[in-house]
């Protein structure tokens, strides 16, 4: 266990979605704000739901003061790293010293090479990440009157120009868990940047170890490079694991992470502005303190601090990663899971029905001796949290019916607006689920829509019945959407008779808040207590 001694610093991981620019926007000024020091943003080129990242950058670095921007992390294989390296340092110049660069090799390649890019095995795209470097660099080295020549396997310049050079040394960061590239970051990087939610216990630890020994191989002080954390949480009342608690838990499992395993910058991947505003506001000046009060007494930055567990040690460890939490109380599932999938109320809008609930298959309910640990209850808490985004969505398709009713907007117009909306983009494959995993657990990466149907079949196999019928079910859905879509097209040539739009949104509202509840009261549980971690690059 290690403290390097960085200066703390904290900032936010804001999903780039292009539905709601201004909405981005605002929660960068937010950051910035309640005194954070830096916001961050995926790069996904292949995602078309989002904002192309580099622009993005340039934007708020013309609409934002102070804080540093980056992206968390750039997709290699998508850009090339001479002109990344004059895109960084142009904004650096522009910005003051903002500018820092997240980078990372590349994952998903079926969408890379659909985008033009060229698709790489894991120790290719390891080697052409540390040929980008060494262009990057090269390219900053302004004073280097030496034209720059790197002939490498996947990335060459040839007597490439260079400069400009940034204004202030900007730091590079790589998203690295695997030792290939670990060791590379040691070697030569200038920040670690994993995201909790991909790390098992341990994993800190052991990264740092991997990374000490490139660094002092190559020369260099381990020191030299900031381990900086992605982490998500929820701000509860009470205490429900790991970064799901109050504010104060939170600063006391932060400062352990930052004493015990070296992390100097925290980075909360969240879009909600009060989660953004009480980690800024609350939790990282209370971070700040602890630590220095704790460095100042007897576990200076080159002591070997004693353990500080984030989770009881007698605790028994589900399959997964996190901690464990402790041992389960009395009651039923859901009350030692401390979640509570969205109840069914049984009211209907519509004499239609488009199934028969009756015959929907049950999961066999959980042991009493289950344990949860806190990335599992994550992962079970994100289905309620992404369903409850498609509620708020529906009541947003009931009020443009409204409107349309009223005369206060076209038909064309409410058609365009549903059609921007998750429940139609995602075509009901759990796709929902996937797409905005990365924004509230992982962060990190965009999900293939049929991801977490398979890892739980292969996982249990008695919740294949459950899963054949909630496919079945997100089939109806999508029919059910694309009937509201023609009664909107119907109404424009018929504008006397509201009745038939009014019954196709009546009938989406009771399929899907139907739909909800049960796939709420059938996954909920199974994804806690299996979880749900994609595999990384």
């Amino acid at each position: 266990m290690t403290d390097y001694g960085h200066e703390l610093r904290f900032g936010t991981f804001i999903t780039p979605a292009n539905r709601e620019p201004d909405r981005v926007v605002g929660l960068t000024q937010l950051s910035e704000e309640v005194g954070l020091d830096l916001a961050t943003f995926q790069d996904h080129p292949y995602q078309s739901a989002f904002l192309d990242t580099w622009t993005l950058l340039s934007f708020l670095a013309a609409r934002t003061s102070r804080i540093s921007l980056s992206a968390n992390v750039l997709n290699l294989p998508l850009r090339q790293p001479a002109v990344i390296a004059r895109s960084a340092a142009s904004l650096d110049l522009l910005s003051g010293g903002r500018i820092e660069l997240g980078l990372g090799a590349g994952a998903f390649w079926d969408a890379i090479a659909a985008m033009g890019g060229r698709r790489l095995s894991p120790a290719q795209g390891v080697t052409a990440l540390a040929e980008a470097v060494e262009i990057i660099r090269g390219i900053w080295d302004a004073d280097e009157r030496r034209a720059l020549r790197v002939d490498g396997e996947h990335h060459q310049v040839s007597g490439a120009k260079r400069g400009p050079a940034p204004v202030h040394d900007i730091g590079i960061w790589l998203g690295a868990y695997k030792p290939r590239m670990l060791r590379l970051t040691g070697r030569v990087a200038d920040g670690w940047l994993p995201s909790l939610s991909y790390l098992r216990p341990g994993d800190l630890a052991k990264g740092n170890a991997v990374i000490d020994q490139a660094a002092i191989d190559a020369d260099r002080d381990p020191r030299d490079v900031r381990r900086l954390l992605n982490i998500n949480g929820a701000f509860t009342a009470s205490g429900g694991g790991l970064l799901n608690g109050p504010p104060a838990q939170w600063v006391e499992e932060l400062a352990a992470l930052a004493l015990d395993d070296g992390v100097g910058t925290f980075i909360l991947a969240s879009d909600d502005p009060s989660s953004i505003q009480r980690f800024g506001e609350e939790v990282a000046p209370a971070v700040r303190e602890l630590v220095a009060a704790e460095r100042a007494g007897s576990r200076g930055p080159s002591a070997a601090p004693a353990p500080a567990p984030l989770s009881p040690p007698e605790a028994p460890r589900e399959a997964g990663a996190g901690p464990a939490t402790a041992a389960p109380a009395a009651g039923g599932q859901y009350e030692r899971l401390g979640l509570a999938p969205t109840p069914d109320d049984g009211r209907r809008l519509s004499a239609t029905r488009r199934w028969d609930e009756s015959a929907r298959p049950v999961r066999p309910e959980s042991g009493a001796d289950t344990v949860y640990n806190a990335r599992g209850r994550a992962a079970g808490k994100h289905l309620i949290d992404v369903h409850d985004h498609l509620r708020d969505e529906l009541a947003k398709v009931r009020d443009l019916i409204d409107q349309v009713r009223s005369g206060a907007l076209g038909a064309g117009q409410a058609r365009s607006a549903i059609n921007e909306m998750t429940l139609r983009q995602n075509n009901w494959t759990l796709g929902a689920y996937c797409s905005s995993y990365c924004r509230v657990v992982t962060q990190h990466h965009t999900l293939e829509d049929d991801s977490v149907f398979p890892y739980l079949r292969a996982a249990e196999k008695a919740l294949e019945p459950v899963i054949d019928r909630l496919t079945e079910e997100h089939h109806v859905i999508h029919g059910v959407l694309e009937d509201v879509d023609r009664a909107l097209v119907a109404f424009v040539e018929h504008p006397d008779d509201f009745a038939p739009l009014q019954e196709a949104v009546d009938v989406l509202t009771d399929t899907l808040l139907s739909h909800l509840s049960y796939e709420e009261h059938q996954l909920v549980e199974p994804l806690a207590r299996h979880g749900f971690y994609p595999g990384q690059v």
